[in-house]
């Protein structure tokens, strides 16, 4: 009777112990499964990164497909004049807060809005930006005119947020500018399909870059353009003494050092940096810009300016260019009040 029991407890106990080597033989296969699922999904991510053109986000093509959305701040009265009302505002813009100056018309407001203008500053080294102080004169004309005028300080400059990596190797100041263009599409005061640009100097580049990238603006005025095709940045080069070399960081300098050392300089017969240059998206676009530059221009030469309208003379874009004398690289009296007063007249023509 003994024995019988002994056999069974033998039985029972290889019957489990066969039980037991299934169930780990099948955790060892499963586990071998989940390791090449996840190894043939970080192979897959590996493949992605690697397919990814280096620097991608300079591109036009990458703009267009960027998402834009934003809204403005508290707006912060600051002043009042029988023409307009100015206020302090803010927007986000890739999470950063970017500050500007906006001034509303007063007077009865259209049934569609008013007109608005994105102004944008030129070069002004980041640390020394003041948003009350700068391009004072240029906003009230404009602002005088009816027109909505959003100054906006781009970022690392003044209270804005971020890192002012400059205009023409980055693609931040044009997403600056595209957040602003959401931000002011968002209100009940502006008309969301007249909103155009003003640039200055280095804005020139972020102007017609935010034109190419956003066909929907329509409308820009540029005064003393620089960089273009990138070409001219070699052929003609920048004077400003007022550059400060040692805004740019080591960071800064090895991204653009790798930049150059992955696609080399400008070249016209490189993809990428065509994708880069606003020119040949320009020339597919109904889009009007005016120009305005002094002959005596000694920081940003006026053949940036002729360059522009020769290389896209042949196109769709409506483009004019308005040479003056004298009046530098700001375009001062004499030359100030009549370009100015031209400026105006284009926007009310294509704002119509």
């Amino acid at each position: 009777m003994r024995q019988k029991y002994v056999l069974m407890f033998i039985f029972i106990l290889f019957i489990f112990t066969i039980i037991l080597l299934i169930v780990i033989r099948t955790d060892q296969s499963n586990s071998k499964i989940s390791s090449k699922s996840s190894e043939t999904e970080f192979t897959t991510n590996q493949n992605l990164v690697q397919d990814t053109v280096p620097f991608e986000e300079l591109t036009i093509p990458y703009l267009r497909k960027y998402y834009y959305e934003s809204q403005l701040g508290e707006l912060d009265q600051i002043s009042q004049n029988s023409k307009y009302t100015s206020y302090l505002t803010n927007y986000v813009s890739d999470d950063f807060k970017i500050d500007g100056l906006l001034t509303i018309p007063d007077g009865e407001q259209p049934s569609d809005g008013w007109p608005a203008i994105i102004f944008i500053h030129g070069y002004i080294p980041p640390d020394q930006y003041k948003t009350l102080s700068k391009y004072v004169e240029y906003v009230d004309y404009l602002a005088r005119s009816g027109f909505v005028v959003f100054k906006i300080d781009l970022r690392g400059h003044g209270e804005s947020e971020g890192d002012a990596h400059g205009a023409y190797y980055s693609s931040d100041y044009i997403r600056d500018v595209m957040n602003a263009q959401t931000a002011l599409q968002q209100t009940d005061f502006v008309n969301p399909s007249k909103i155009g640009l003003w640039g200055h100097s280095m804005a020139g580049n972020i102007v017609s870059r935010t034109m190419a990238a956003r066909p929907e603006i329509t409308t820009g005025v540029i005064w003393a353009g620089a960089v273009y095709t990138y070409q001219d940045m070699k052929d003609y080069a920048i004077n400003d003494s007022s550059y400060i070399k040692q805004d740019i960081n080591y960071n800064k300098k090895e991204e653009r050092e790798r930049l150059f050392d992955i696609h080399g300089t400008f070249s016209s017969d490189s993809l990428f940096w065509n994708e880069v240059s606003p020119i040949e998206y320009l020339k597919d676009s109904n889009s009007a810009i005016q120009i305005h530059h002094a002959v005596n221009d000694s920081v940003v030469s006026i053949e940036y300016s002729r360059n522009l309208v020769e290389k896209t003379k042949e196109s769709n874009l409506k483009i004019e260019l308005w040479e003056y004398p004298n009046g530098g690289h700001n375009i001062e009296d004499p030359s100030f009040s009549l370009a100015m007063q031209r400026t105006v007249e284009f926007y009310t023509k294509h704002f119509e």
